[in-house]
């Protein structure tokens, strides 16, 4: 499968690099593409429908085709994959019944191929990926693979939006369907965050509300681990930093920890709203800032899926926590280079507001301040 990718900060920097990608009689089938709310994503849309080409888009909080990180730009993977090895689905969901959403999905995915697997992105705050993640193993079971982000819109938090050729929303999913009878993909979601101190209990909470760890306001106790100053309402980038460099990690019986970063603090109680459901009676560590180490364990973990499932690769696509650009700022750079000289083939990625993947040796969840990546081969 040959596959290539294009970025540009403007509509006419994409129609150039695309033409000039076209003019050796290279004709790719599908596009995978990540850009900026700034953007003009109708025009780019008709563009690659013009050219007959599928597209699976989503809006983002940055870009990349290589180790050099945007913001405000469009980034394209082109690939000339058989039309009958994918399908591209839009649905949306205003009932907010995502996982009959995703149900619905798996079952239209099912019908045309008897081994799916899937890329999923989608658009909304309120938007609850986990239940995506539950319908698509309902449908075609717990050994599913299933890769994909929250789409962005420039850390606004205002409106996401999910994009094919004719169709976009802002309160939907869009998913890729991939016959693994044809295509191989893996991949690996790695986060790196230490974690710091003893497990701890959550003794009260409810879905992703948290409000007492060891019956101490979850606030204080991160304030604490963290050591963490001028905790107050009067600061504004209090949350930021909590959410980017203190998240709760929350252990799982099998596999790593699944981050789950402080998103919306309550003053009242000093409570917080997480990322994603923290039960109540589940255990919890604390992080540490993010060093070097982290990018490393990324890299490695990449490495790590090269050296033992999947020695070539066709294309990458990386789906990283925009909370990771925010902590490692440039630093950001030396991992996405990392990870492209694995295997040194075309790559788009996108920041994103969380990640969907299977945790190393445990379950499909959603992340925060995880690295999503995966590999893509033609069989």
């Amino acid at each position: 499968m040959n596959t290539r990718s294009i970025k540009g900060k403007s509509f006419n920097e994409i129609k150039n690099a695309l033409e000039q990608n076209l003019n050796d009689g290279f004709k790719p089938t599908l596009a995978i593409v990540f850009l900026s709310v700034a953007q003009d994503r109708k025009a780019i849309r008709e563009l690659l429908d013009l050219k007959n080409i599928s597209v699976f888009g989503a809006t983002s909080n940055g870009e990349f085709i290589d180790g050099n990180t945007d913001n405000k730009s469009t980034a394209i993977l082109l690939l000339d994959m058989k039309r009958e090895h994918f399908k591209i689905y839009l649905e949306e969901f205003p009932e907010k019944n995502y996982r009959e959403v995703a149900q619905y999905i798996a079952f239209k995915a099912a019908s045309q191929f008897e081994k799916p697997a899937f890329f999923i992105s989608a658009s909304h705050l309120e938007t609850d990926a986990e239940q995506l993640l539950r319908g698509f193993e309902d449908v075609i079971g717990k050994h599913v693979n299933v890769y994909g982000g929250m789409a962005g819109d420039d850390y606004a938090f205002l409106d996401q939006f999910v994009f094919t050729n004719k169709k976009e929303s802002s309160r939907g999913t869009l998913v890729l369907a991939l016959d693994e009878d044809y295509i191989k993909i893996k991949g690996v979601a790695t986060c790196g965050w230490k974690a710091v101190g003893t497990e701890k209990t959550v003794t009260k909470s409810e879905g992703n509300h948290v409000y007492t760890v060891d019956d101490i306001p979850v606030l204080d106790v991160t304030q604490k681990y963290g050591g963490i100053e001028n905790v107050t309402q009067e600061n504004d980038d209090i949350i930021l930093e909590i959410a980017a460099n203190f998240p709760l990690q929350l252990q799982r019986e099998k596999g790593d920890p699944v981050m789950r970063p402080g998103l919306v603090i309550d003053w009242n109680d000093r409570s917080f709203y997480c990322s994603g459901t923290v039960p109540q009676g589940s255990k919890v560590r604390f992080s540490l800032p993010p060093d070097f180490d982290v990018m490393d364990k990324v890299i490695q973990g990449v490495q790590h899926l090269k050296d033992t499932e999947m020695p070539e690769a066709d294309a990458l696509v990386v789906f990283s926590c925009g909370g990771r650009i925010l902590s490692l700022g440039p630093l950001m750079n030396d991992e996405i280079e990392g990870i492209k000289n694995v295997w040194n083939v075309p790559m788009v990625g996108m920041f994103s507001n969380a990640e969907l993947a299977r945790a190393t040796g445990g379950n499909l969840e959603m992340h925060n301040l995880t690295t999503c990546c995966v590999a893509l081969k033609e069989k």
